[in-house]
């Protein structure tokens, strides 16, 4: 099989990619190693920023992301039972919008069946070859047979466990890390959000975030040691700690039900440099974790998604090499910038193990100065939006 673009990993980066070249007339197939099925039932954050909103445009398949998804111009963020608001639309001129990653993959996925674009799922044993020359291939088994791609470039879409980023030699590599010493517990329920905007809580039994899916299905977390078990919580223990954590007239109105799913997520920061070998371009997961404080995980993948896609659409247009060859250099210039308000804005809001009173101290007055202080809030807004592209 030949094609320009072999893309690894049939989540919404993978996907978004391949629907943008496409409108470039760029041909592309798309691996996977799970099936649709199994995709489209991961349950992932969804505040896109405004750079993935206009990616979505671009991509022709924004029309029901317009149409279903809940616009925010601001979030609100609290202390015990003090709490203010961060208006982004005033603050930068721009919003986010609240729409789950399940739907903009969904939306992705139907895209590339109306386009007859491939997806190849339930592929094992994927390898990489000779990425580090202009004629790079990748092999994969499905139906317990081997089969060969050769391609032009390869992107590498397949997540913190893939296989992209194993392929670049480990000696070329610099790979940069921190492991956060607690996790998020989150519940999923049919129930309408306690706000019509998310809610950032901290508290002194620790961090707190109200957010939402949709009006009749709600996504709650609280901050939980590493070691923790959600078989160690029932509904009732869950809401009876959020409403500990989060301000008293919004637990008052805080509605509950029963769970439809429970899970413990760990927080890490994660880069890896450079995010490209030869013809192998890293984007999303594969090259970079951030804690979900802040939701930049989908949107740091769509801006990496951006950066490969205008490369490889002006290679195409006009031979030209410069911007898969800058690719590397604007991602992570732009990543560690994400990296960072995510790393600012978890320090802020967790209780962490080895916290001092001074350190506690210290994490209210930087809570109080944002209250207080417009350019701080303004700060906070534009990285929360989303930085430029």
């Amino acid at each position: 099989m030949r094609t320009q673009v072999a893309i690894i990993g049939g989540g919404p980066s993978g996907l978004l990619l391949a629907q943008l070249l496409q409108t470039k007339g760029v041909d592309s197939v798309i691996l996977e190693r799970q099936s649709r099925a199994h995709v489209l039932g991961r349950i992932r954050a969804g505040v896109l920023e405004r750079g993935l909103l206009d990616l979505m445009q671009e991509a022709g398949v924004a029309d029901r992301m317009q149409a279903e998804g809940f616009t925010h111009d601001g979030t609100l963020i609290s202390y015990g039972d003090e709490m203010f608001r961060v208006d982004f639309k005033a603050l930068t001129g721009h919003a986010v919008m609240v729409y789950g990653q399940t739907e903009v993959t969904r939306d992705l996925y139907e895209a590339r069946d109306r386009t007859g674009g491939e997806v190849i799922h339930n592929v094992q044993d994927v390898t990489i070859h000779d990425a580090n020359s202009d004629s790079p291939s990748v092999s994969y088994t499905v139906n317990g047979q081997t089969q060969t791609i050769s391609c032009d470039f390869v992107a590498g879409c397949d997540g913190f466990h893939g296989v992209s980023r194993q392929t670049i030699p480990a000696d070329l590599r610099r790979e940069f890390e921190k492991v956060y010493p607690f996790g998020w517990l989150g519940i999923l329920s049919e129930t309408p959000p306690v706000n019509h905007e998310l809610i950032y809580a901290s508290s002194d039994r620790g961090f707190a975030l109200c957010s939402m899916r949709n009006a009749g299905l709600s996504r709650y977390y609280v901050q939980c040691d590493l070691s923790d078990s959600p078989e160690n919580w029932t509904d009732d223990a869950f809401w009876a700690e959020l409403k500990r954590r989060i301000p008293s007239d919004q637990a008052a109105k805080l509605i509950t039900g029963p769970s439809i799913e429970k899970s413990i997520a760990p927080l890490r920061s994660f880069v890896c440099e450079p995010m490209c070998w030869g013809r192998l371009f890293l984007c999303g997961d594969a090259a970079h974790i951030v804690p979900p404080t802040g939701a930049k995980g989908l949107n740091t993948a769509a801006s990496d998604v951006h950066y490969l896609f205008e490369g490889l659409a002006q290679f195409y247009a006009t031979g030209k090499t410069q911007g898969i060859d800058a690719y590397s250099e604007r991602a992570l210039a732009r990543v560690w910038k994400a990296e960072r308000f995510s790393w600012w804005f978890s320090s802020l809001m967790h209780q962490f193990p080895d916290q001092s009173g001074f350190d506690l101290r210290m994490q209210q007055a930087e809570i109080a100065f944002l209250r207080s202080n417009e350019s701080a809030q303004r700060a906070m807004a534009e990285n929360y939006v989303g930085l430029p592209y």
